[in-house]
């Protein structure tokens, strides 16, 4: 059997994830799909401006992986511009960079049989946009009883960064009420199942979750703003996921 590839480091998942010309027929566009780790090569080394050896330490990959990887990503990237195609971003085999972007509480450690699952949270109440969230509730349960409860703060970089915390904390589902299209990709991208359009108290929303009452869905998009969201929107500000 093949070797499974090893697993390249990001620091964070992407706010937006599709790119479409402005003038393409929407429906009947073709697509090419450009992959989280290709993507990092280009924030890093485009971007970031290092060096091919710095990037290679920072995804944890040898400089010749991120050569390759890099001159596959530059003619995906150049091929939609050029010829006028959409540029989506997903899959690849990764892992959130964990010494970068570290979390700024200790959670206690998950067990084998233990669900977790993150409330965006605000004085006890699910706070209504992903985004925009400064803290997560998080509860572990177990035969279906909250075992604990800790509050997770965040650092507020957008909703690429706040997926990325959700993933080193080893969340398995996220309640929220308010989400954008480019938040549930990241999340969708993190493996964490979504339950949206969430409102009143965390630990209600949570036993309905447990008792089988809460419907997992991502209809309710953010209301803070006064356009319509596109699937690469941000709300708020601007594989390997274990």
């Amino acid at each position: 059997m093949p070797r499974t590839p090893k697993c390249r480091r990001i620091l964070r998942f992407p706010d937006y994830y599709s790119f479409i010309p402005e003038d393409a027929e929407k429906d009947n566009i073709a697509t090419i799909e450009l992959t989280l780790d290709e993507f990092e090569t280009i924030r890093l080394l485009d971007y970031e401006d290092l060096n091919q050896e710095e990037c290679a330490s920072r995804m944890g990959v040898a400089r010749t992986t991120v050569t390759a990887m890099y001159e596959n990503a530059r003619k995906k990237l150049i091929s939609a511009v050029v010829e006028g195609k959409r540029l989506s971003i997903a899959g690849g085999n990764i892992e959130i960079d964990k010494e970068r972007y570290s979390l700024n509480v200790s959670m206690k450690e998950k067990g084998e049989s233990i669900m977790r699952v993150a409330v965006t949270y605000e004085d006890g109440n699910v706070f209504g946009h992903f985004g925009r969230t400064e803290q997560f509730k998080v509860y572990d349960i177990e035969d279906g009883k909250v075992v604990n409860s800790q509050i997770l703060g965040t650092n507020g970089e957008g909703c690429g960064a706040l997926a990325g915390i959700l993933n080193i904390a080893k969340v398995d589902a996220l309640i929220c009420g308010g989400i954008g299209g480019g938040a549930q990709r990241a999340l969708q991208e993190a493996g964490i199942k979504l339950y949206a359009g969430a409102n009143g108290s965390t630990d209600a929303a949570v036993e309905a979750l447990i008792a089988g009452t809460l419907d997992a869905g991502s209809e309710a998009n953010c209301d803070h703003h006064d356009h319509e969201h596109g699937e690469g929107h941000t709300c708020g500000h601007g594989g390997c996921h274990h």
